[in-house]
């Protein structure tokens, strides 16, 4: 029973950190987001390059990201799904990001996360981040960006 107990507050904790994040992405709060982190986080982003690693690095990509729309950005994770132990956990996600761009172009698009975390002093920081949205097989090879769960 208590490990049943341990696995719902950890989850608790991992839900309410995740919400937090997306809260800081929704609002382009760029120091919000990173404060998620743990400092050796590894970022595999959907745009170059291959990774991001570090909170330094992190802030400067985020900080790109948020400058390209107008306003806040709407970001929803939906279908979230913990798994976790004691002090390591991973999720997964189908995330949508819905907003207005600066040239004013509209983006609504789904995209796959999955997230490595790690509990250390009693706090869940996430230490590995991947997104990523599939690709239609055949040349010209461009991203599935009008699919939807």
């Amino acid at each position: 029973m208590k490990t049943e107990t341990s696995k719902s507050a950890n989850e608790a904790q991992i839900r309410a950190r995740l919400d937090e994040w997306a809260k800081a992405v929704c609002a382009k709060d760029v120091e919000g987001v990173i404060s998620n982190y743990g400092p050796d986080i590894l970022l595999f982003d959907l745009a170059p390059p291959l990774q991001y690693q570090g909170t330094n690095t992190c802030r400067g990509n985020w900080a790109e990201w948020f400058a390209t729309f107008q306003g806040p950005v709407d970001y929803q994770i939906s279908e979230l799904r913990i798994i976790s132990s004691i002090d390591v956990a991973s999720c997964h996600s189908l995330n949508r990001i819905h907003g207005t761009r600066t040239g004013g172009e509209h983006t609504d698009v789904w995209v796959r996360a999955t997230l490595g975390l790690v509990k250390s002093d009693g706090k869940w920081t996430i230490r590995h981040e991947h997104y990523s949205v599939p690709f239609y097989m055949e040349p010209p090879y461009k991203a599935s960006l009008d699919l939807k769960p």
